[in-house]
């Protein structure tokens, strides 16, 4: 089957993106019954890249090492390697040199970050988001659960309460947001579930949820990216 992968995706990391992954279309991937949909892409079929990706049941994904690390949200369905079974709300990293050969029973959709991570970034983690405490923020309407923190970037979900408004939030390392769940109102783009957003350090946004909306959010790895 033939298929088409972009090689530059909103590759510039010092320009606002915003990409509303049910619109894209799904691209087969190299392994039968393993398609993608692109976010972000520097790079052929082994690339920097951020997607939305969708197993068949009973779809499984050879062997592979990650090279720059991996890490994945599990959005429905169960992802299997030889760690575990990871079900929905199930965040997982791999580091540089890791390996598996992932499956899944049932099919499943993860939003994923390849070879993204430093050398030095070597924990392994297995969360899930139901099982993190939330606590609440210096903004009002607003909690966050710390998913991975290290001197580099963060990782947390926060839940937005209905008629949330953060104003002139600022990310002096950058930031990344992933809508899992409602809807995010950012400017004139109306953000429901699978939207992708990514803004470079420094950049100020005003975002508000009028129905509320739970967002996987990472912060401060762009001010290291080249």
């Amino acid at each position: 089957m033939s298929y088409h992968v972009p090689e530059s995706l909103h590759a510039d990391l010092a320009k606002v993106a915003v990409v509303h992954s049910a619109e894209q279309p799904w691209t087969p991937s190299p392994t039968a019954g393993v398609d993608r949909r692109f976010l972000e892409r520097d790079g052929a079929e082994v690339a920097r890249a951020s997607s939305v990706v969708r197993y068949a049941p009973g779809s499984s994904f050879p062997v592979h090492v990650h090279d720059k690390g991996e890490e994945y949200l599990v959005l429905s369905g169960v992802f299997s390697d030889g760690d575990g079974d990871f079900r929905a709300g199930s965040y997982v990293r791999n580091p540089p040199g890791s390996k598996h050969a992932p499956f899944t029973e049932d099919g499943c959709i993860i939003f994923v970050k390849l070879r993204q991570f430093r050398d030095d970034d070597q924990e392994t983690v297995h969360k899930h988001i139901e099982e993190v405490s939330f606590e609440e923020t210096e903004v009002g309407g607003v909690s966050r659960a710390l998913l991975f923190q290290n001197r580099n970037e963060t990782v947390v979900v926060e839940s937005f309460s209905p008629g949330t408004i953060w104003e002139n939030r600022h990310g002096s390392g950058g930031e990344e947001i992933f809508v899992i769940e409602g809807r995010l109102l950012y400017g004139d783009f109306e953000c429901g579930p699978g939207t992708w957003l990514r803004f470079p350090p420094g950049q100020e946004l005003s975002i508000k949820s009028p129905s509320g909306c739970r967002l996987w959010v990472k912060r401060g790895h762009l001010k290291h990216a080249s």
